[in-house]
């Protein structure tokens, strides 16, 4: 179904090395023809910033990183020890001009990447609520088809990559076309696909169960998602969690983003919605809660208990003048650790990058209580892989997958800084904003490099975006 437009924008075939061995890049050295570069090794990069295993936030300088089959094998001090050149395929030199700052690859823990076509499509500058967003929205995702939602998650999936984010909890009601866009730009994404959709009626806990069936098959990660738990009836809520506990699987919702959401809730199910989750069993660590921005102090004691992950999305919170996330009841119960952020989708913020995002959360809440810039970090990286059980992502550690965003110490935002305390970069690049990154790593294979992307003609993918975008508008009714 997605030949013809695969074709038009992609610039390696289906199997192909996402860095092309044969392009000559400034701080690549190709050590041998092995046209697979299983064996890569990143030399010397000025600054690595890392959570550790206990959740601190680490700066080490001028260490090397070997990658081998798309784990890191190990981190080492090249002045110390000596390394077998034989076995190096593919060589990154992170000390040329100014050095490199290599960082775990973040994790956007809540988007929409269907809906990236539907930027410039709603009119925010008005001054609209959520409520109104959600009803012209739905005016406009009703007249996209399968092609376009392929094209519209090609769009999403490569503007994250250009803003460091190698692993994103995509949360929608179509399946295919966001496991077709992922496999092309090699992004790992767990597909949370919708038990109960209105726009999608045909989706049941029946269909998810199918995919999860067959889940081995598929290049994504099958999750489940419920947009939020007042849609769903008590008999879809113990369907769902039995499909949790039986496929070990994760589960997640939007959660208590508005206070018509929270009565709508208690209407529904009599009780508040942490309390409505724990009722039915799907309140555990495999959970994902989005925005929480009406939850009590009773309710965040519960998502500590149970170990709930909570994405806090505060450009989208502000934007639809949803109200401002409780993170001093998360504080208060020592729970800061379950926190992670997410963009949300492109009508809710235009651009989907992380950085900014932490930022947001600074300024946010900074009247009550500061957030420190270690703590944001985590919740762009290690706390979101946790909370997606990807223990083995989200930091720079052997035994971890080499998924990697390399930065230009050299750069606007970056530089000054204290040399004395190189941890003051993390203030820098998250106070500068969003910023493309140099180089991206996914799985130990480079899917950006010098600001390129190496699976996808951005020119071409641009065309496709702009005419499947005004195709949409022609078939929406006018008022």
């Amino acid at each position: 179904m997605y030949d013809h437009l695969r074709n038009e924008i992609q610039r390696t075939a289906p199997g192909e090395l996402a860095y092309p061995l044969k392009e000559k890049r400034s701080r690549y050295t190709h050590v041998s023809d092995n046209a697979q570069a299983r064996t890569v090794l990143i030399h010397k990069p000025k600054y690595i910033i890392t959570a550790d295993k206990k959740g601190v936030v680490q700066v080490w300088s001028n260490k090397s990183i070997l990658i081998r089959d798309g784990s890191i094998i190990d981190i080492f001090d090249p002045a110390k020890k000596k390394i077998d050149f034989n076995g190096i395929e593919l060589i990154y030199d992170g000390s040329k001009r100014g050095g490199i700052i290599v960082t775990p690859g973040f994790v956007n823990m809540h988007t929409h990447p269907p809906m990236y076509l539907l930027r410039s499509s709603l009119m925010l500058e008005k001054g609209e609520n959520l409520e109104r967003s959600l009803k012209d929205m739905f005016a406009f995702e009703s007249q996209m088809t399968d092609e376009d939602f392929f094209v519209s998650t090609v769009g999403d999936l490569t503007e994250e990559q250009k803003n460091g984010i190698t692993t994103t909890l995509s949360h929608y009601a179509v399946f295919e076309p966001i496991e077709e866009a992922a496999k092309l730009v090699r992004q790992n994404v767990v597909n949370a696909i919708s038990a109960v959709s209105n726009s999608h009626p045909e989706n049941t806990p029946e269909y998810v169960e199918n995919l999860l069936k067959n889940r081995k098959k598929y290049f994504t990660q099958i999750a489940v998602a419920i947009h939020t738990i007042h849609s769903a009836t008590p008999q879809v809520l113990k369907k769902v969690a039995q499909l949790v506990k039986k496929y070990k699987t994760l589960f997640t919702t939007h959660v208590a983003e508005t206070q018509a959401s929270v009565q709508r809730n208690l209407e529904v199910h009599g009780d508040r919605t942490v309390n409505t989750l724990v009722r039915y069993g799907l309140a555990h660590s495999g959970t994902i809660m989005s925005h929480g921005v009406h939850l009590t102090d009773e309710e965040v004691g519960l998502v500590k208990k149970h170990k709930i992950g909570v994405v806090h999305l505060p450009t989208s919170n502000k934007l639809h003048k949803s109200g401002e996330f409780p993170y001093l009841l998360f504080k208060k119960h020592k729970a800061t650790d379950l926190i992670s952020l997410g963009t949300d989708s492109v009508i809710s913020k235009n651009s989907l990058d992380i950085l900014s995002e932490a930022l947001q959360a600074r300024i946010m809440h900074q009247d009550k209580s500061v957030i420190f810039y270690e703590e944001l970090f985590k919740m762009m990286t290690s706390n979101g892989a946790d909370s997606l059980q990807m223990h083995d992502r989200g930091r720079i550690l052997p035994g971890f997958k080499a998924d990697l965003a390399f930065w230009k110490v050299r750069d606007r935002g970056i530089m000054p800084y204290d040399e004395e305390n190189p941890v003051t970069l993390l203030g820098n690049m998250i106070t500068h904003g969003g910023r493309d990154v140099r180089d991206l790593m996914i799985n130990g294979e480079f899917v950006i490099s010098n600001r390129r992307h190496n699976l996808v003609a951005e020119t071409e993918l641009m065309v496709e975006l702009q005419k499947h975008h005004q195709e949409i508008r022609r078939r929406v009714p006018k008022d």
